[in-house]
């Protein structure tokens, strides 16, 4: 029997939707790893989907774990097994719109901080890279804990999501100095799918929208002629993560990822339309109307709007990375309807 070499790099969160892509680049470029399963039951599907993506999965070990849990709820003998971690990804989040706080809490803010303590504690550890989101972690000095009548205002304003994801970078952000944590904190836009099969894998987001132009429920556009909802693959995401470990040595270190060849909301969402062959919206609708609108009329969940900006991004720092590392945005036309294409075949994860 092939003995498996010890994990060089954790990923936290490894089988959700990021997760399956950044283990998959990590195992074809060699990396020994270790992914992180809540419920063990999840362990043999995803070990079966890396093989169907043309994975050799023998330097792959599973470990199970609880992010919410101090120590990430390793057992004793899990947490021997990945003394000789050197990286550590943390992908896990609740990612989803309408959570009450105390559903999004506990992994988004207080699994930020196990993760980031237990990483704390690997003799090797070179570095943690944190996912972020693209409106979270840009303010230069970030201040953590608040007080609880300015955590509680943060939450009403933002919705549990993304107040939790802001909570969760600010946290990370400020204690990692004080732990001597080597950070990254990656920023992406709104991931859509593989960019050469448009597989999908998850369906907020983007994903809503064209969900809604596709069953002819989107007859005016929210937001301006300028509303940027700005968008990266998969792919080049994870190969950008893949990434990180080697080309940050600053102890810490922010990145924003987006395709810069995104267009501006109106012109994404007519180029969608026309792929799919439906209506585009007959006009825009500004977002300060849609939030005072029902619901049932709009068909858009409130926590949605606050993605929908006219704000652009800086992509300084993650453009030089990705040009250390050899990276290149894949053409995004083709990635784009590639992607609705196969929104459309698996309906919308129906």
């Amino acid at each position: 029997m092939t003995s498996v070499p010890p994990p060089r790099t954790l990923v936290l969160g490894a089988t959700g939707f990021l997760g399956h892509w950044l283990v998959l680049e990590l195992l074809a470029r060699g990396e020994p790893v270790a992914a992180a399963v809540r419920d063990p039951g999840r362990a043999a599907p995803f070990r079966h989907w890396l093989r169907a993506h043309g994975a050799d999965d023998t330097a792959l070990t599973t470990v199970a774990a609880d992010l919410t849990r101090p120590g990430l709820g390793l057992s004793p003998e899990d947490d021997d097994r990945l003394t000789g971690v050197r990286d550590v990804h943390n992908l896990a989040a609740r990612y989803d719109f309408g959570l009450a706080r105390a559903q999004a809490e506990p992994p988004n803010v207080h699994g930020a901080l196990h993760a980031l303590r237990w990483s704390a504690t690997r003799p090797g550890l070179r570095r943690l890279v944190h996912l972020s989101g693209y409106r979270v972690g840009r303010d230069p000095d970030p201040r953590y804990p608040l007080d609880e009548r300015a955590t509680a205002a943060l939450y009403t304003r933002l919705g549990a999501y993304e107040a939790s994801k802001q909570l969760g970078d600010a946290a990370v952000r400020v204690t990692a100095p004080r732990l001597g944590v080597p950070l990254t904190t990656v920023n992406p836009s709104s991931v859509i799918g593989h960019s050469r099969t448009g597989e999908a894998g998850q369906y907020l987001g983007l994903a809503q929208l064209v969900r809604q132009l596709h069953r002819g429920r989107l007859p005016l556009l929210p937001g301006t002629r300028r509303t940027f909802l700005p968008v990266v693959t998969v792919d080049h995401l994870a190969r950008f993560l893949a990434a990180v470990p080697e080309h940050d040595r600053a102890p810490l270190r922010a990145h924003t990822v987006l395709d810069p060849a995104t267009p501006a909301l109106p012109e994404l969402i007519g180029l969608l339309a026309s792929h799919l062959g439906v209506r585009p919206p007959r006009g825009l609708i500004p977002v300060r109307l849609v939030r005072r609108l029902p619901r049932a009329l709009t068909g858009a969940d409130p926590e949605t709007l606050t993605f929908l900006s006219e704000d652009r991004y800086d992509t300084a720092s993650a453009d030089h990375l990705a040009t250390g590392a050899g990276l290149t945005h894949p053409p995004l036309t083709p990635a784009l309807t590639r992607w609705a294409t196969r929104l459309v075949e698996e309906d919308f994860g129906a």
